[in-house]
């Protein structure tokens, strides 16, 4: 069994904000999976499923964002895994929306959940999907201010449609994790596009 846990804040005001991009990709893959996420356990809801092959746990934490290690920490514990057998999907600031990358290990680059989560871990060492929902302007140039106050704020018509497409990418990415490996699906899916 493997462990994906998504990221994000629960109640119904953060539904469709930048911060709860790990929930909709908990939500994608349980539908895609037929499943319904809604059982407690490990201070997360959960439901089970397959993909890639494998039987998963899909889990969307409880806790608000920046206590989510200790909903991954107790799922872990009470399903026997190790780290490895975990992946999380959480927004990424830096990143610019629609971006989709891979990584095995990291800073939590100011973002509190992945911060919670290596601190109750005790280690960087977890793979993790990283969804851009970072502003650019229009010359693609980031948007350094409003970080906080732009993550809480729902999202508008037009970035749901680009956060839309990339959670496709994100169940395809999780799959290659399950199907192929960390590094395989790494080099798959963080390919600079031409």
């Amino acid at each position: 069994m493997k462990l994906i846990v998504g990221l994000g804040n629960p109640g119904m005001e953060y539904l469709l904000t930048p911060h709860n991009a790990g929930f909709m990709a908990i939500d994608r893959i349980a539908e895609q999976c037929g499943v319904t996420v809604q059982n407690r356990r490990g201070k997360a809801t959960t439901g089970r499923a397959r993909l890639g092959g494998e039987e998963v746990l899909l889990a969307k934490p409880e806790t608000f964002m920046n206590l989510s290690g200790l909903s991954a920490a107790a799922l872990l514990k009470e399903l026997q895994l190790e780290v490895s057998d975990m992946i999380v999907l959480y927004d990424e600031l830096a990143f610019p929306l629609g971006t989709l990358r891979l990584a095995q290990r990291g800073s939590a680059n100011g973002h509190n959940g992945v911060k919670s989560i290596t601190s109750v871990l005790g280690t960087e060492e977890w793979m993790r999907v990283r969804i851009g929902v970072g502003k650019t302007t229009p010359d693609g140039q980031p948007v350094k201010a409003g970080g906080s106050n732009y993550l809480l704020a729902p999202m508008r018509n037009a970035e749901l449609d680009v956060i839309d497409q990339v959670l496709d990418g994100a169940v395809k990415a999780v799959e290659a994790w399950l199907a192929k490996g960390s590094a395989a699906a790494m080099n798959e899916f963080n390919r600079k596009s031409e």
